[in-house]
């Protein structure tokens, strides 16, 4: 028997019915065709499925559909802001920071999740921000390049922002 669900998805709030049994992978790729998600292994050990899940890295292999109900998703299709890229997946880009693709996605979302956290992280960080993510085709030097990259251009950003006036006492 399947049980609705209220998700926010990648900014967009979701009405969904789910299967119990279903993954938070399947029912991403299957119901919402957000195909961005990879599956590699399927045991939470490759990190190719990896979402934001209230804003922390999850395997969504390992998390079945019916634990968002209430919480906010965000998956590779999610990163970007307005059609831009995120920093983490322009820097990708730009430093030839993925070959094939398939762990890309796993890769950018858990590289903006530490940006978000710190965003100014040593190499030894990023490396074990992305510990969980498995890469066949790179030797990580140039995606860790590239994260270093992302965190410059996400400190400049920041920097550029101007806060929003405080509101006048009345």
């Amino acid at each position: 028997m399947k049980q609705q669900i209220v998700t926010k998805i990648n900014g967009q709030q979701h009405v969904l019915q789910v299967s119990p049994r279903k993954t938070l992978l399947a029912m991403l790729r299957e119901q919402l065709q957000l195909t961005g998600t990879k599956e590699g292994c399927g045991t939470g050990d490759c990190g190719a499925c990896t979402v934001l899940l209230d804003g922390q890295p999850v395997n969504s292999c390992l998390v079945l559909g019916v634990e968002i109900d209430g919480r906010e998703v965000i998956t590779i299709e999610g990163l970007d802001n307005d059609g831009e890229l995120h920093p983490v997946q322009e820097a990708l880009v730009e430093r030839g920071g993925m070959q094939c693709g398939f762990c890309t996605p796993g890769i950018a979302l858990n590289g903006a999740a530490l940006l978000q956290d710190n965003p100014d992280p040593d190499e030894a960080q990023i490396r074990r921000a992305l510990a969980g993510n498995l890469c066949r085709c790179t030797g990580y030097v140039k995606i860790v390049e590239a994260i270093q990259e992302a965190a410059r251009k996400w400190r400049e950003k920041s920097a550029t922002r101007t806060p929003a006036p405080e509101p006048a006492d009345g």
